[in-house]
């Protein structure tokens, strides 16, 4: 399997949240959320497509398969939960969502485990 780097996991995650709230995603939904080209679109569709990521329907909707969602679940996880702990240090929600996936991708798995007990221990 390929390395999936940062902006293939951004991608994941965008079709995992249209597909909660729509059902399905399509390449001008993720475009649009992630402010990015549809060119820029299809060529990760095609690279998550040849890796079995994903599934296109021919009307266009795009579905992740089991692995596709395992890692769209994973980065989606990360994300809230980083979003919600720089929210119980005071940053506004925005700009938490904003910087948690600035963090998400580059965080290692010891600081992130170490954030998620220190969150644990304050509920």
């Amino acid at each position: 399997t390929m390395q999936v780097n940062e902006s293939l996991e951004n991608y994941l995650e965008m079709i995992l949240i249209l597909q909660n709230k729509k059902g399905y995603a399509r390449s001008i939904d993720i475009a649009t959320e992630l402010g990015v080209t549809k060119p820029s679109v299809s060529h990760a569709m095609k690279l998550l497509r040849e890796n079995n990521y994903i599934v296109m329907k021919p009307d266009g909707a795009i579905t992740l398969t089991d692995t596709g969602s395992e890692i769209a679940e994973r980065m989606y996880e990360r994300h809230k939960t980083l979003a919600h702990f720089l929210m119980s240090l005071g940053v506004d929600e925005e700009t938490a969502f904003d910087d948690a996936c600035k963090i998400e991708h580059d965080i290692s798995d010891q600081s992130f485990e170490a954030i998620c007990r220190y969150i644990k221990q304050q509920l």
